[in-house]
């Protein structure tokens, strides 16, 4: 079957008036589309939009797009935050594995997707490229598929090849993916929580990563490790010395030994260039790669996420500044709860004791309307440029004395007040300290 190429702006005229409309995400943004769609702000209505992580120049704020368009997102990226926390769109609390589910079940039932892929191979088969995560289901669920074809776009093996018969339409944009630099973004408090980390990982783990600084710091520590392996939401750039050094070899994996499994890739060029045909690598449909039965099977599985704060007796918040939502659940949970089920695994929160204008992370209490992403109960092993600490199997009063450990010197003594008006009467009258 051969493709018949055609613009962006004929292409999403297949898009309706009140459909839900599903938006490939992370270096798979269909930019190009998404903007061509927007463009027709004014002449649709009631249209939902609904996506995991957007990247690129999009022009959110073309004129009219709030009349036709709502946002109704599974993930808050930076460039939706202000949409999302608004009156014309929302924030659905879902874990990353079960959004396949959503489609699947026709709880969210999605009439277009809107996807960017590789070009087809001489069988007619696509790749979705460096993100099959929920994109799989959504193709599989929707009534129309629309796709970007671009030659940059790496054919990564796994579950998200398709047949160009699934495309309704096809635009031809050939473009550089979008990039982010995650080791441009470490520091020396980064490094100093990646060292902290890296001392908890045993030679033949399998690790997951999560987004942002903290798990390239620790990746940068693992270079004298033996036999590690990668089962991880995500990974980028930060893998590469360590396979090329034959640090990372996947073999003593159980879930797909000898290769490096995600459900989707974000980084520099490096990256999508490493992946590319690679029969070591495969990205997966999210509701196996995140599914936390699967998590366990894997020897010493090591997760490793972030967190805005916690509080004092381990309630990490990792998707909300107060009542703003400032990301998503997101696969953390799947995570923490798979690696702590893994034989000798580790669950792992990564964070600097402050943020950037010196305010406390690790809190008296979570603000007011924060989201609790792992609950005190999931929670393990917390890190801060300061040291590591195991909440595990310790009651509050003894964890709260940990995390002051780990705080920043200049906010222990707030915490330390915080801790006697909470726990103080409890010591006196004999309790546990």
């Amino acid at each position: 079957m051969a493709l018949n190429y055609t613009t962006a702006e004929e292409a999403v005229m297949l898009v309706k008036s009140g459909d839900r409309v599903f938006i490939h995400g992370s270096a798979a943004t269909p930019v190009i589309l998404i903007n061509a769609l927007l463009a027709r702000a004014g002449t649709i209505s009631d249209v939902e939009l609904t996506s995991i992580s957007t990247y690129g120049n999009i022009d959110w704020n073309h004129p009219k797009v709030l009349e036709s368009f709502y946002l109704n997102s599974l993930f808050v990226s930076g460039n939706v935050r202000d949409w999302a926390n608004s009156e014309y769109g929302g924030y659905i609390p879902v874990f990353l594995s079960e959004i396949p589910q959503l489609f699947d079940k026709k709880i969210l039932p999605i009439d277009v997707a809107l996807i960017q892929v590789s070009p087809p191979d001489k069988h007619g088969y696509c790749s979705l490229g460096t993100s099959v995560d929920a994109a799989l289901s959504a193709v599989r669920n929707a009534r129309t598929v629309i796709a970007q074809i671009n030659s940059k776009m790496p054919r990564v093996l796994g579950d998200g090849i398709i047949p160009i018969s699934s495309f309704a339409a096809a635009v031809w944009q050939e473009s550089e993916l979008i990039e982010v630099d995650y080791a441009s973004k470490t520091d020396d408090v980064t490094d100093g929580i990646g060292a902290h980390i890296a001392g908890l990982i045993d030679d033949g783990a399998t690790l997951q990563m999560g987004v942002g600084a903290v798990p390239d710091a620790v990746l940068k520590c693992l270079v004298n490790h033996k036999g590690l392996g990668i089962h991880s939401e995500m990974f980028s750039d930060g893998i590469l010395p360590l396979v090329e050094k034959g640090v990372i070899t996947n073999e003593h994996k159980t879930i797909q030994r000898g290769k490096i499994v995600s459900t989707f890739i974000l980084g520099t060029k490096k990256i999508y260039d490493f992946v590319d045909n690679n029969p070591d690598v495969n990205c997966m449909d999210v509701a196996f790669v995140n599914d936390s039965d699967i998590i366990r099977r894997n020897p010493k599985a090591v997760a490793i996420n972030s967190a805005i704060e916690i509080d004092l007796t381990g309630q990490i918040c990792a998707d909300s500044i107060g009542a703003y939502q400032y990301s998503g659940i997101g696969g953390q949970m799947d995570f923490m709860r798979g690696a702590s089920l893994s034989e000798g695994g580790k669950p792992v929160i990564g964070m600097p004791s402050t943020t950037k204008n010196g305010i406390s992370r690790i809190v008296p209490f979570l603000k007011q309307g924060a989201g609790v992403v792992t609950t005190r109960g999931h929670v393990h092993y917390v890190a801060t440029e300061y040291g590591v600490v195991n909440l595990y199997g310790k009651n509050m009063d003894q964890r709260a004395k940990l995390l002051i450990s780990i705080a920043h010197p200049q906010h222990r003594e707030m915490l330390d007040k915080a801790y006697y008006e909470r726990f103080g009467q409890m010591v006196k009258s004999g309790g546990m300290s």
